[in-house]
């Protein structure tokens, strides 16, 4: 099999490969084709890959499965955005577990400039309404992408204000396009994906399991700036949402409530650990994300660079900034690192558009 498309697509069926596997293996390789032509002996020497997956890798046969999702997505015109394509959500890539493809159906721009996710419980009180709709009121005066993940209650209600106040939002799925979960939003699934998207890394055919939920709340926190919590409980969903943003270097904003209500226990703890800023308003969110209009617009290249980056990838833009150009070969020597390594340091840069890959395998720093 050699059709990129087709094999991009393949690499989540193939056993024991997750996503940061994949991953690791395109950073080597460059392409999903190439990782499926490669010799066992040439795989198992890949760091964190060894034998075991190596011969996953070999012996995976099941191409037609893909095939059929290629299939699925081309009829009801579903993107599939891998790792490399430059729609997919860059934010992501700055976590260390973004998913290798993404599907993706709607018209917002997933790396807009601006993106707040809104989760909450499913069983809202008025209150939570009244602050949920409230804080997308105020921040309509935004271009800010909204995103939540489609439950009832909390989500729910960020999904239709934004709609509202034509703010564009997305809905991150915990199972496959060919259905809706819960079935009642159907028609602002609908909704969503003329005025924002729905985006989901599960296949067609994936069910809403419990386990897919976690999996898919660290897709709304990490394409996001900033995470607020409205309402939870102690041991809600959104307590995970919140964890894996503090995870990711994301800001976490929640909502407090009444000590004695158990439908913002969640919220306290989470300020009262400080995991979360307590929020009160828009306008707070907005000051404390540096997003004023009037405030000069922020080096983000430069935050990039030296917040976001890991130190490998630190290593490869301090060699590059001391010259104007190098060979890949020259990088590996001076940089100390192994191979994979700069690989999948080099891979990072080149989709955050911080390096310019010139011929002769040449690079140079592009800022």
């Amino acid at each position: 099999m050699t059709d990129e498309s087709i094999c991009r697509l393949a690499l989540g069926y193939v056993p024991q490969i997750g996503s940061f596997h994949a991953r690791t293996l395109v950073s080597h390789f460059g392409n999903a084709a190439d990782i499926f032509k490669a010799k066992k002996s040439q795989l198992e020497k890949i760091e964190g890959i060894g034998s075991a997956r190596a011969k996953s890798i070999v012996d995976f046969i099941d191409f037609a499965s893909a095939e059929k999702e290629y299939g699925f997505i081309k009829k009801y015109k579903i993107e599939a955005l891998f790792l490399t394509d430059k729609n997919y959500p860059r934010r992501l890539l700055n976590c260390c577990d973004p998913p290798t493809v993404l599907y993706y159906r709607g018209n917002a721009d997933l790396n807009s400039s601006k993106a707040v996710a809104i989760v909450g419980t499913r069983a809202n009180s008025d209150y939570g309404k009244q602050v949920t709709e409230k804080l997308i009121k105020e921040l309509s005066d935004h271009p800010i992408l909204i995103v939540s993940g489609l439950a009832f209650g909390i989500d729910a209600i960020a999904h239709k204000s934004a709609l509202k106040h034509n703010l564009a939002t997305v809905g991150v799925l915990a199972h496959g396009m060919d259905i809706i979960y819960p079935s009642e939003h159907a028609s602002i699934a609908k909704e969503i994906v003329y005025a924002g998207g729905l985006l989901t890394e599960f296949c067609s055919g994936t069910k809403p399991d419990k386990h897919h939920f976690p999996t898919r709340n660290r897709i709304v926190a990490g394409m996001s700036d900033a995470i607020v919590v409205v309402e939870t409980g102690i041991r809600g969903g959104s307590i995970i949402t919140a964890e894996l943003a503090n995870g990711y270097n994301r800001d976490v904003f929640a909502f407090p409530g009444k000590t004695t209500d158990g439908k913002s226990a969640g919220c306290n703890y989470l300020i009262k650990s400080n995991k979360a800023i307590l929020l009160t308003d828009a306008k707070q969110l907005i000051e404390a994300m540096g997003w004023e209009e009037n405030q000069k617009p922020k080096n983000t290249r430069q935050k990039e660079l030296f917040v976001e980056l890991s130190n490998d990838e630190k290593i490869i833009v301090e060699l590059l900034k001391q010259n104007k150009s190098m060979h890949i070969d020259e990088l590996y020597q001076k940089s100390g690192l192994s191979s994979s390594t700069v690989a999948a340091a080099m891979l990072n840069l080149e989709l955050q558009n911080l390096i310019s890959v010139l011929p002769g395998k040449m690079y140079s720093l592009d800022i």
